[in-house]
């Protein structure tokens, strides 16, 4: 299982038989090197939307459409666009399971707001959501743009994720103290990475406090489009 962090929020998983990108924003992404944007999408098999909002959904309908494959995420704006944009689409919803290539990914909840832009506005995009990814052993727990919240004490019991990819950058989601926090109260994580952290300045610029806050634990700072075997 290999991943590679696109900056921001955004992922390669390369795990069973599934090359999945989450949440790629890459155009115009400050972390991100657009010369290297074939490398980052190359054999990509689906895309997986923690939900609407730009930073996360950026790149998606361009790369679905180049690609041909399938957006995985909220059935709200997933038929959405399978009607207005032509993709292909897996939609479902929180407490549903899909099986990506062997990969079998459960929508769970996340505390935070989902929409995209239009010419008069915000416009709704379905329900924010985080996902575990089980396969090859290990279950992943992306958290999708959240903060802290009492949903997470069932989910780490019930899934028991041993890897945490954790938004951590605050003021738009929980920051490392509070990320450490619920890391330590409603999880076992033998490896946490952080994300949706060091973009802009607004945000914070590193994990010190994550590190500090989970003793024992392997917290990796990933650098854009290092590999990390898991």
């Amino acid at each position: 299982m290999k991943l590679n962090w696109l900056g921001h929020s955004g992922f390669r998983l390369e795990i069973e038989g599934a090359v999945i990108l989450i949440d790629p924003w890459l155009t115009g992404n400050p972390m991100f090197p657009e010369a290297r944007r074939a490398e980052a999408i190359r054999g990509a098999t689906h895309i997986l939307l923690t939900h609407g909002h730009g930073d996360h959904s950026g790149d998606t309908l361009a790369i679905a459409k180049d690609l041909g494959i399938p957006v995985v995420g909220s059935y709200d704006i997933v038929s959405h666009w399978e009607a207005s944009e032509g993709i292909q689409g897996i939609g479902f919803n929180k407490g549903g399971t899909v099986d990506l290539g062997g990969a079998k990914v459960t929508m769970v909840n996340a505390c935070h707001s989902s929409s995209i832009g239009s010419e008069t506005g915000p416009v709704y995009a379905g329900s924010e959501a985080g996902y575990m990814i089980a396969g090859e052993g290990h279950t992943i727990y992306v958290s999708g743009d959240t903060d802290i919240m009492a949903d997470m004490g069932w989910m780490g019991e019930y899934h028991a994720p041993d890897i945490g990819i954790l938004c951590a950058g605050g003021h738009f989601t929980m920051d490392m103290k509070r990320a450490a926090f619920a890391a330590r109260k409603f999880f076992d994580f033998k490896t946490v990475i952080p994300c949706h952290y060091r973009t802009f300045p607004l945000l914070e610029q590193s994990a010190q406090a994550l590190i500090e806050g989970l003793p024992g634990v392997t917290v990796i700072e990933p650098e854009v489009l290092t590999p990390i075997a898991l």
